[in-house]
């Protein structure tokens, strides 16, 4: 029985609603619903979706000087995160590697953590293991779900006034319909939302609630996938890894300016060595000129028929039209209006190099 997927607080929900259920990370989750990714994306850019994000691993963190310690295993600066505020950074490895990448709240008393749902069997250990006099906890009796859009204000709004008025990372615990929740406005779609832990005996009620708004519907996880990739935003195990280093993701923003300069972190010195003298390969965005899509692992070609890189995200953008991806090039190549091959099937199909995000983020400052 430990072999079978998981389900989370709202599998029912799905279930009534048209879910198509699929296997992710382990967890039964939908991939989409009746309305169909294309619609679901285009819901989620115009008004608000809903998309159950429950499979995270959601964890607290207690303990004295629990940020400087933490500060131990990220390049993020935390120790100075305000109470309320909360930042994207990542694991590192020895190697200067991404072990993964995670969202870190400032909840007053103690962090709260949201690591990927593939990666929490290694991120909790991680954790456990270096966090000397911290208690790790990782809760296991809340749902958590996003929603997103540029209507996702009205939506939460609703139920809850005091999320009005919050702006972009800053995080909150708040009434929605008698239930106390942590609100968090932050999201992976590139648009303003929020994400919610809600206690999971109030999930589906809430859940409803907010769908019960005319301009929310319900999302899986291939609009989630396809509104991130627009969005220009990393997938762990796809756009970074264990062998890539944050400058090639072009994650440097994430490293502030002191942990640039005083290093302490795993993987300090390749990390401070990449920001100094520039690394051999970007993450960029790449637009087929054509009408196929290119998946991940279709290798990159200058125009002479030179290997420059592959492909590590690709699909159709529903947003741009067509089909986008993002991978990595030689840093020589990753200049946008650069026209590259893509070989797909055997076939080269012409692209062209982009700055992303192919679609501009619209979140609330």
């Amino acid at each position: 029985m430990s072999d079978m997927p998981k389900r989370t607080p709202l599998y029912d929900l799905h279930v009534e609603l048209g879910g198509k259920m699929v296997d992710f990370a382990g967890w039964e989750m939908p991939v989409q619903y009746p309305m169909g990714i294309m619609g679901e994306h285009k819901h989620c850019r115009e008004k608000a979706a809903l998309f159950d994000v429950s499979h995270m691993g959601q964890v607290i963190l207690r303990g004295e000087n629990v940020a400087e310690k933490l500060e131990a295993l990220v390049p993020s600066a935390l120790t100075a995160l305000p109470a309320g505020k909360a930042r994207y950074t990542f694991f590192t490895n020895e190697n200067g590697g991404i072990m993964d990448d995670l969202i870190v709240s400032n909840a007053g008393d103690h962090l709260f953590v949201v690591v990927n749902a593939s990666m929490r069997h290694q991120d909790i250990p991680h954790m456990t293991a270096n966090l000397e006099g911290v208690e790790v906890t990782e809760i296991f009796d809340r749902a958590l779900v996003a929603v997103q859009g540029p209507k996702a204000v009205d939506v939460v709004g609703a139920l809850c006034p005091a999320a009005v008025e919050m702006k972009f990372m800053e995080t909150i615990v708040a009434d929605i319909l008698g239930t106390e929740c942590r609100i968090s406005r932050l999201g992976y779609t590139g648009e303003d939302g929020y994400e919610i832990s809600i206690p999971e005996d109030k999930a589906d009620e809430i859940s409803r609630a907010f769908l019960g708004h005319d301009d929310c519907e319900p999302a899986g996880l291939g609009a989630r996938d396809s509104l991130r990739l627009e969005a220009g935003l990393c997938l762990y195990g796809n756009d970074i890894d264990n062998d890539t280093s944050p400058v090639e993701a072009s994650l440097n923003w994430a490293i502030q300016k002191r942990r640039r300069e005083d290093g302490g972190f795993p993987g300090d010195t390749r990390i401070l060595k990449d920001f100094a003298d520039g690394t051999g390969r970007k993450l960029v965005g790449i637009k087929p000129l054509g009408r196929a899509p290119a998946r991940g692992g279709v290798e990159v070609q200058s125009e002479d028929g030179t290997t420059i890189g592959s492909i590590t995200s690709g699909g159709f953008g529903p947003t741009v039209g067509g089909p986008v991806a993002m991978g990595y090039v030689t840093t020589a190549n990753a200049v946008p209006g650069e026209k590259v091959n893509l070989i797909v099937r055997g076939k080269a199909q012409p692209a062209e190099i982009i700055k992303l995000p192919f679609v501009q983020q619209n979140y609330k400052r």
